[in-house]
């Protein structure tokens, strides 16, 4: 069931149908971590993930998305505000809803990625791994074009 939160002038709705495809492709083509992502893989991640669309009047103008088993694991992906609205507190807001989410709130470990960010999400309950050591990847360049 799709959650919305409201600000003022601002929404934010976890509505997949809502989501403003092109202008998530546009927010994510200036990011460092996706900008070269197709919008066909922008249009299959939201079909398989929670979203977070945010909005100021009718115009998507943020996004966030957490990959999740719904119980014991969530990975936050993905989180932009447009540039000409950052430094009004809308990331936090976003970040706040995503966190106290029902279907979220409760995750054992949710986790994220993130070269410069460490302060916000630090104001907001993460840390550093626990054991990094005892995490692991597998990169797949291709998949992420």
């Amino acid at each position: 069931m799709a959650k919305t939160y409201e600000l003022n002038e601002f929404l934010i709705t976890t509505d997949a149908e809502k989501v403003n495809i092109d202008a998530v492709h546009e927010l994510l083509s200036r990011s460092y971590w996706a900008e070269k992502r197709s919008r066909e893989i922008i249009e299959k991640f939201i079909k398989s993930s929670l979203c977070f669309s945010l909005y100021h009047l009718d115009k998507q103008i943020g996004f966030a998305r957490v990959v999740t088993d719904y119980i014991t694991f969530g990975y936050v992906r993905d989180v932009f505000i447009h540039e000409d609205y950052r430094s009004k507190g809308l990331g936090k807001w976003l970040i706040d809803c995503v966190i106290s989410h029902p279907d979220i709130e409760r995750i054992e470990r949710l986790m994220l990625a993130t070269k410069d960010a460490q302060g916000f999400y630090k104001y907001h309950g993460f840390s550093e791994l626990q054991k990094p050591e005892a995490f692991m990847e597998r990169l797949n360049i291709i998949a992420t074009v």
